[in-house]
């Protein structure tokens, strides 16, 4: 119960977010993305990815947009972070969770701006069982990044699992705000309304 009352209190805070749980699914069309700018920064290419993102209506097209922006978030502008966050996904891969925990821990110390970093954590503590901390951390890659769509997903999944219909489709709603193409998204929000409308009869 303690941890469902944490989930209730947090929303607040953590509805800024979510992980991807849904990887990129396979396109048959030709995905275009527009090229920045050459005088444009990283975070003015990021804005554009998100811009298009929330244009896109087909779900092939806009899987491509958002697999460019999870490219975007891989890189932390620091090669030592990178390296961090190489190394553990190495160890999350060779199922070594405290040496990946570990090399997590050490990228935020570096670098607490880079939300990439929070959210692998969030996903690995999510993997572990550690419920509290994945929020926790969620909470911190909304704060930094609030349209990381994979948070969004993360957070969606942990409030389902307090069992709070209502607050898990808010959740859903503020991913598909960000990425209202996604199909998993779309059929997640659409079963909640209609089960929450089913109730109110």
């Amino acid at each position: 119960m303690r941890f469902f009352a944490l989930t209730c209190a947090a929303l607040p805070l953590a509805l800024g977010f979510l992980a991807p749980a849904f990887p990129a699914a396979a396109a048959d069309k030709e995905v275009i993305i527009e090229q920045p700018d050459a005088n444009s920064s990283p975070k003015q290419h990021l804005d554009n990815l998100y811009a298009q993102l929330k244009r896109e209506r087909d779900p092939d097209k806009a899987s491509g947009i958002a697999e460019e922006i999870r490219l975007q978030w891989n890189n932390s502008g620091s090669a030592t972070v990178n390296l961090l966050m190489q190394w553990a996904d190495k160890a999350i891969e060779e199922k070594r969770n405290p040496a990946a925990l570990d090399f997590l821990d050490q990228a935020i110390a570096l670098k607490p701006d880079y939300a990439e970093s929070w959210n692998r954590r969030a996903t690995l503590n999510y993997a572990m069982g550690n419920y509290r901390k994945s929020m926790s951390d969620i909470e911190h890659v909304l704060n930094l990044e609030p349209r990381h769509f994979g948070a969004l997903s993360g957070l969606a999944t942990i409030l389902n699992m307090s069992g709070n219909d209502q607050l898990t489709l808010k959740a859903w709603e503020r991913f598909l705000e960000v990425y209202p193409a996604n199909r998993a998204a779309q059929q997640q929000a659409n079963t909640l309304s209609e089960k929450l409308a089913g109730s109110r009869t």
